[in-house]
């Protein structure tokens, strides 16, 4: 059984289609990267698996037909870590944390001993049990991008949707926020669908990786499969370089031909 499936997706807005006849499977477990120039469609594909924005076609989670799951019941399935994600400033850490308990409460329930003790294992999870009582608002921006894994742990989903997750990073901070997510892929069995501009990372990190170009999935397969330099110049419009690295790929800006 896969962990998920889109099978002839497509999303319409202001009547355009922005992602169109998208279809594509994730193992259990599996990382899968989705690449592609800026508009290609990525964001817009995660916000259709997690049921964000209406679409044409099928999404299945774990086997499920999405459609006939409620909000609540898909979020706690699927966690969603956003490119910009709303963080309070004046919410403390653990508070911001245990508002992944949500798609668990009834409407108006309060939390009980189970939301509490998930949270409290997310955050010591993430190493932020020191952080708890701090603002967000107060927290360095590694420190913020852990507090919003940790609320996605809470929810404890099967899967997680990341758009962009190392976008507002620096270099140390993004190898760290990947290696944390590969490492609990690993422990914890999590399949991740990551939206990604980095492609030395995806070659790195993804197990599959699936191009999107104009709304429509152009290329699927694993990293060495897709981040060629034909495809990624074609669909990127710009010159690329894929270069071997003692057996890893590293995706370099190459030189673009200057007519005469």
């Amino acid at each position: 059984m896969t962990a998920l499936e889109l099978r002839a997706v497509g999303v319409t807005a202001g009547g355009r289609a922005v992602l169109a006849d998208v279809s594509l499977a994730v193992a259990p477990g599996e990382w899968a990267a989705l690449v592609g120039p800026n508009g290609a469609g990525k964001t817009t594909t995660l916000r259709a698996i997690a049921g964000l924005v209406s679409h044409a076609g099928t999404v299945l989670i774990g086997g499920t037909d999405a459609a006939a799951l409620g909000r609540r019941a898909r979020a706690r399935r699927v966690a969603v870590v956003p490119q910009v994600p709303v963080t309070p400033p004046d919410m403390s850490v653990a508070d911001y944390v245990r508002l992944g308990r949500t798609p668990h409460l009834a409407p108006l329930a309060r939390e009980g001993a189970a939301d509490r003790a998930a949270a409290a294992q997310a955050l010591g999870r993430l190493d932020l049990a020191g952080l708890a009582g701090r603002p967000m608002g107060t927290l360095s921006g590694g420190e913020r991008q852990r507090a919003v894994l940790a609320r996605a742990l809470a929810q404890e989903p099967r899967g997680v949707l990341l758009d962009e997750p190392t976008s507002a990073l620096d270099l140390a901070r993004q190898q760290q926020a990947l290696e944390l997510v590969d490492g609990l892929r690993g422990s914890d069995g999590l399949t991740v669908v990551a939206a990604m501009h980095d492609l030395t990372s995806v070659a790195l990190h993804a197990d599959r990786v699936h191009l999107l170009s104009g709304g429509r999935l152009v290329a699927s397969g694993a990293p060495r499969e897709v981040l060629r330099e034909d495809l990624l110049g074609a669909h990127y419009g710009a010159a690329v370089r894929v270069l071997d690295d003692g057996g890893e790929l590293v995706v370099v800006p190459g030189r673009a031909a200057v007519a005469s």
